[in-house]
């Protein structure tokens, strides 16, 4: 495994309000390896659910290949927003507290890889993990109408 991209997206229905994550793992042909749709609660933003994506995304690595592969495997991760894509390279301060703690979080996992970039892209190109994502709060949604 020399190359896998992963596409990341967070979304909140009311910002603070009920969120979820989508994820898309890539191999260096753009063959889909791995999909994953969650739910995160409720009171969260979309600025922490963005970057939940990328802790879960890179937490879902591991556990998928290994730590041995983690360090010889080049990630990018590919977000659509451009708030984490400018604060995981350093083009932007962290002034909210729990985005600081996330960050140090993906900090801290980044460690483990060969190389780890992340690179923003449009919204449009992000279809995939943005679908995960609504679907995610649909079927929650939904769930909770049943209840």
């Amino acid at each position: 495994m020399k190359k896998i991209i992963i596409y990341t997206d967070g979304g909140s229905r009311g910002n603070p309000g009920k969120a979820a994550i989508g994820v898309v793992f890539y191999n260096e042909k753009g063959d889909v390896i791995k999909k994953y749709g969650e739910y995160l609660g409720d009171k969260l933003t979309n600025n922490e659910a963005e970057y939940q994506a990328v802790i879960f995304a890179l937490k879902k690595f591991k556990a998928l290949f290994g730590g041995k592969i983690a360090k010889i495997s080049e990630v990018e991760i590919r977000s659509d927003s451009e708030l984490l894509v400018n604060q995981m390279n350093g083009k932007y301060k962290l002034e909210d507290e729990k985005i600081q703690k996330f960050f140090i979080e993906i900090w801290n996992l980044k460690v483990g890889f060969k190389g780890l970039k992340f690179k923003v892209i449009p919204r449009e190109k992000n279809g995939e993990a943005d679908r995960l994502v609504n679907e995610a709060l649909n079927q929650q949604i939904s769930h909770q109408t049943l209840l």
